[in-house]
């Protein structure tokens, strides 16, 4: 990546980068899937995105550091807040999202379908 200019940019979007679970690479080592980002109409940076199962691992991991405590030690109540965010984010339109989800939470699929389907009903 080029140069002191460049730096202020790549600091400002890196929280976002890293919030997303992507990587920044340099321009002209981005792949055909990668987001490459110009400023002042220089290419200065590309975003790898993670693939969609690997976020959700990334999601679950940031939880559980914002939580304090692996997320099956949670009660029922933070257990449902958390399925209805994920489900906000579209975390089940991952392929294995509520098994990924349920292990994280330490429930059955079963009671991650009862959190979804308890909160369409209300």
């Amino acid at each position: 990546m080029s140069g002191a200019v460049d730096e202020p940019f790549i600091a400002a979007v890196k929280p976002l980068v890293d919030a997303m679970g992507g990587q920044i690479v340099p321009p002209d080592e981005a792949g055909p899937d990668d987001v490459v980002l110009s400023w002042e109409g220089r290419e200065v940076v590309a975003v790898r995105l993670p693939q969609l199962a690997d976020s959700l691992d990334h999601i679950l991991a940031a939880l559980e550091r914002r939580k304090g405590m692996p997320l099956a030690d949670l009660d029922r109540r933070a257990k449902q807040e958390i399925v209805r965010s994920l489900e906000a984010r579209g975390a089940f339109a991952v392929r294995h999202g509520v098994e990924t989800v349920a292990s994280a939470l330490g429930v059955s699929r079963f009671t991650v379908y009862n959190y979804l389907n308890r909160e369409k009903g209300s």
